[in-house]
């Protein structure tokens, strides 16, 4: 691993990772499920830890045949309800999640870089999500390509939602440099197809050993322009 990019590569497209690495979704995730949980009458259940497991369930979730992000994120209530012992959940609380994509908000350093780096690249996202959700979702611009797991039939732990990327933007995978957040979904998913991958680690979690060693690591996306030239 290295704090620079392989010699010699000259991405042409750069495509990121939605949330948890251009929207700040950690706050808006914790007061969600926190109201969850309080809903269900047991607010002495962690809300952060809830959101962690209902989350990991998500990505074991993303392997299974093709269903929507708002189903799975339906079902993963369900087994964190379990798993916590709530037994007075409803799984209709899990709207208050979708309804709050519209007030979530851009880390601070997103507009300002991705304003420089559309200069001399393409721009894509890659998300695990469905087309509605992100279409509310206050991104600040436009985008050269747009790849969800909607469009593409499938998540990114797979492959498929890569393989989507590179069907739609007609380019190689040493032509595109991927920027993301989940060691589990960005790096498993991208690196398998041959994707240079820069990890935006911004809570500086550590790296775990069962996971595809991404190229760079970064704490944020402001880096990005340096690490081009």
């Amino acid at each position: 691993m290295s704090d620079k990019l392989p010699v010699g590569f000259k991405p042409r497209m750069l495509s990121f990772d939605v949330y948890g690495t251009l929207v700040n979704t950690p706050p808006t995730n914790f007061r969600v499920f926190g109201a969850i949980l309080a809903d269900a009458g047991r607010t002495d259940v962690d809300p952060e830890a809830f959101n962690a497991f209902w989350e990991h369930r998500n990505i074991v979730h993303y392997r299974d045949p093709y269903r929507s992000y708002k189903e799975i994120c339906r079902i993963s209530l369900m087994e964190a309800y379990e798993r916590f012992g709530v037994t007075t959940g409803r799984v209709e609380a899990i709207e208050r999640f979708f309804e709050c994509f519209a007030s979530m908000e851009l880390y601070p350093d997103v507009l300002p870089t991705l304003e420089i780096l559309a200069r001399n690249h393409q721009l894509a996202v890659v998300s695990n999500i469905d087309d509605d959700l992100l279409s509310e979702t206050p991104l600040g611009r436009a985008f050269d390509l747009v790849c969800t797991a909607e469009r593409a039939g499938g998540y990114k732990p797979d492959g498929t939602l890569f393989r989507y990327l590179l069907t739609s933007s007609g380019l190689g995978a040493g032509e595109i440099l991927h920027s993301g957040q989940s060691q589990f979904t960005d790096m498993v998913g991208g690196k398998l197809l041959g994707l240079t991958v820069a990890w935006i680690n911004r809570r500086g979690i550590a790296l775990s050993p069962d996971v595809p060693a991404p190229d760079v690591i970064l704490r944020g996306i402001a880096g990005l322009p340096r690490l081009l030239g």
